[in-house]
């Protein structure tokens, strides 16, 4: 039986690392948001029709694929709270894995917006994520962002019965990792470092 964990909050709020160290600790497959978005862009251009209906195409595949082989992952994604179809997604997400007996677990992310804009720079977040290193370009995306959307739930506000909030602004990504695992006491998977992170 499948798990799925969603990570979420704004950009360059830490969810890729934080998810990479959660990944090295409970052995679960990582899947990030951009994972989808730098090869469907790659194909078929950037924010075209073309590479929107890919990038939903390969999330699915993946999500129903890890459904039928038991593989738990890890996922990291970028919500606007005030929009409907959002919910809907999620949702759908949920029902997808714990129709076949898998747990569905939801962690918010915040952090400062100063703060955000210090990680947006980062060596490995520009490594891992090549639509970001037009740095003038996402810091403006970013702060764009955050006046366009409500990219973090209201205080008291929770979408699922698992919805863990976490302010990691002063938190290193593996302090924020075992507070996860501690909230949802995360068991590691007996399982070769190959099966979950291969050619990291």
């Amino acid at each position: 039986m499948a798990d799925l964990i969603m990570i979420t909050g704004p950009q360059a709020v830490g969810k890729m690392t934080v998810a990479e160290s959660l990944r090295d600790k409970i052995h679960y497959n990582f899947m990030m948001n951009h994972d989808s978005i730098e090869i469907s862009d790659r194909i078929f251009g950037f924010d075209t029709p073309a590479q929107r209906d890919f990038n939903g195409i390969f999330r699915e595949k993946a999500f129903e694929t890890a459904v039928k082989h038991d593989v738990s992952m890890i996922f990291t994604y970028l919500c606007g709270f005030e929009m409907p179809s959002e919910r809907e997604y999620l949702n759908s997400l949920h029902d997808m894995f714990t129709a076949n007996g898998g747990r569905f677990f939801f962690v918010e992310l915040s952090a400062d917006l100063d703060e955000r804009i210090r990680r947006n720079e980062t060596e490995h977040r520009l490594q891992r994520k090549p639509s970001k290193q037009d740095i003038e370009w996402s810091r403006r995306d970013l702060i764009e962002s955050a006046q366009r959307h409500k990219l973090n739930s209201d205080e008291g506000e929770y979408w699922f019965e698992n919805h863990l909030k976490i302010d990691n602004t002063y938190l290193s990504p593996d302090e924020t990792a075992d507070m996860i695992i501690k909230e949802y006491d995360l068991k590691p998977l007996d399982r070769e470092e190959k099966e979950y992170r291969y050619g990291y």
